[in-house]
Parts: C-alpha cells; sequence; structure tokens
C-alpha cells in the first residue's frame, strides 16, 4: 500500500487532499485509480487508511476510513552531524540515512570544510528536504527526518549538551569500537545519540581533543579508511543494531 505524507492543514475528519507533485505520482507514475487503499500521514506521526475516491490534475481526493496506530520509528533517536562534503554527497547521505531511520541531519563546517566552495550548499536544503520526504516514503517512516541548515563547529558543541550519547569515529582511533563501546553502556538508558562525521579530509586532531573533552566517545570503524558518505552509515547501522531495531526484536 502506498504512503504519502500530507499536512495537517489538508487533513480534515473524513478525508484528506493530496496536493502538488504527489498527485501527478499518483495518477501518472503509479497509475492508481478510484477506490484503491492507501496510506495517509499527517507528518506528525498520525496515519489513517484511506480510499482514493476523487482524482483531477490538481488534487486527489481521499476517504479517511480510520487511525491507523503504527510507530516505525526506533527506540533510539539517532541526530547525524556531518561534516559538509563536496559535490552531490550530501544528497546520498540524506537519502541512505533516512531510510536507515535517522532522526534528524544537520551538517557541519569543521576546519577542514572549504567553506567558499561549499557555501553554495546552503542553497540546497530544500533539495536535502525533498530528498528526505520521497526516502522516509520509500522506507514507510512514521516521521519525516528533519533536514537542519549547516552550522558551526562552536555550534555542534551547544547542540551536543542535549545528548546522552555521542559517538564520532575518527580513522586515527585504535582498537575501541562500536562492540567495546556498547560494552560499557549494558545499564544506562539511551535515547538521543549523536553521531558526528568528520568531512573529506577528516578531522583536525585538535577538534577530535575538544569533542574528547565534552565526553564523546572516539571510535575505529575498522582498518579500512571510509568515504565521509560511507562513515554515517556504517556507524548508524551499527548503533541501530546494538541499540535500535534493526537487528529485531528478539
Amino acid at each position: 500500500m502506498h504512503k504519502f505524507f500530507v499536512p495537517e492543514e489538508f487533513i480534515f475528519e473524513e478525508e484528506a487532499i493530496i496536493e502538488g507533485d504527489d498527485v501527478k505520482h499518483i495518477y501518472k507514475v503509479l497509475r492508481l485509480s478510484l477506490g484503491e487503499k492507501v496510506t495517509i500521514n499527517n507528518c506528525n506521526g498520525q496515519e489513517y487508511l484511506g480510499v482514493i475516491k476523487e482524482i483531477t490534475k490538481k488534487e486527489v481526493r481521499v476517504e479517511l476510513k480510520e487511525k491507523l496506530h503504527i510507530n516505525n520509528e526506533s527506540s533510539v533517536e539517532i541526530y547525524l552531524f556531518q561534516g559538509l562534503p563536496k559535490s552531490s554527497k550530501m544528497d546520498l547521505i540524506v537519502q541512505k540515512n533516512c531510510e536507515l531511520g535517522i532522526r534528524e541531519i544537520t551538517p557541519i563546517i569543521t576546519e577542514r570544510v572549504i567553506v567558499k566552495s561549499e557555501i553554495g550548499e546552503y542553497k540546497k536544503l530544500d533539495r536535502w528536504v525533498r530528498i528526505a520526504l520521497e526516502a522516509s516514503k520509500q522506507s514507510k517512516r512514521t516521521l519525516i527526518p528533519k533536514i537542519n541548515s549547516p552550522i558551526e563547529f562552536e555550534e555542534l558543541l551547544d547542540k551536543l549538551k542535549e545528548m546522552d550519547l555521542i559517538v564520532v569515529p575518527y580513522e586515527n582511533e585504535e582498537g575501541f569500537g562500536i562492540k567495546n563501546l556498547v560494552g560499557t553502556l549494558r545499564d544506562k538508558e539511551i535515547k538521543k545519540v549523536g553521531v558526528i562525521i568528520g568531512p573529506e579530509g577528516g578531522f583536525e586532531e585538535k577538534e577530535i581533543q575538544v569533542l574528547r573533552s565534552i565526553g564523546a566517545h572516539i571510535v575505529t570503524l575498522g582498518p579500512r579508511i571510509l568515504r565521509t558518505e560511507t562513515a554515517g552509515f556504517v556507524c548508524t547501522s551499527l548503533i541501530m543494531y546494538e541499540l535500535g531495531d534493526l537487528g529485531g526484536k528478539i
């Protein structure tokens, strides 16, 4: 069954109205027809079972049949702070991390991010938001991850105060990995996890020392050097397996 995220102002007591790009996608790509069942999400976690009752080129009207009690979100909230990469790599980072179950993504400007050449990334926020929406539909997320504007390293330190656990993969760390880290957390309740990934040039040693001083856990992801776009996937997957729901419920 196909899922559509519809803003709350377009959801009424008995119907939802779908507008925008989804309309063309419904009748031209998916070729859905009258009477077909769909899932409607109000962009805040509430889902409904609906039936398509009208399709035009401007809107699709869906009759709401019942509220659904569905939650496909992990009990562990992962907040990814990603060193701003070059080119379109951030598109892939947003897409795949949203599929994995990330709660928020915030690009960060570290020492080795070339601000002058990457300042144009600020203008790509709308595209990243759209990518997050599409990834949420595809992976049947209950919530759409929030994509924030890029922040400076100093702002990052302030945001990390909200985290129960801070994890920083670093290529110069040896021996201490996610498995070791999880072993030290068995008696602790972990709700919010901040994952910090360096840019393509990696972190400066002084940045690692600052993160270590505020309680961040500096870990290795193995003996092979991973690209910045790969490191986030791997770290998020390992944490979700150990602390979240990727490993199943048993």
